[in-house]
């Protein structure tokens, strides 16, 4: 999210929103009428804000990245005992 938003992982929440409010005037549908990959950005650029300008929010992705960097998610091994029996 902190890239989708071309900010640093330790920025300011108003640093935060100055950025969104810019890349959301830029890439905003009214604007950018019929390209659908600007759309898409536009999508993009509205979820990272809504995780980044939440402190609880961005607490709580901060923390899954650091875990996820770490390889603290692991997703189920292969093998017999992987799955439960009915």
């Amino acid at each position: 999210f902190y890239a989708i938003l071309g900010v640093d992982k330790k920025a300011a929440a108003d640093e935060i929103k100055k950025k969104y409010r810019s890349l959301a005037r830029e890439l905003h549908p009214d604007k950018t009428k019929g390209d659908d990959a600007l759309e898409e950005k536009f999508k993009a650029v509205s979820e990272a804000y809504d995780i980044l300008s939440d402190s609880k929010k961005r607490a709580e992705y901060d923390e899954a990245r650091s875990l996820f960097e770490r390889g603290g998610f692991r997703g189920p091994m292969g093998g017999r005992n992987s799955r439960r029996r009915a």
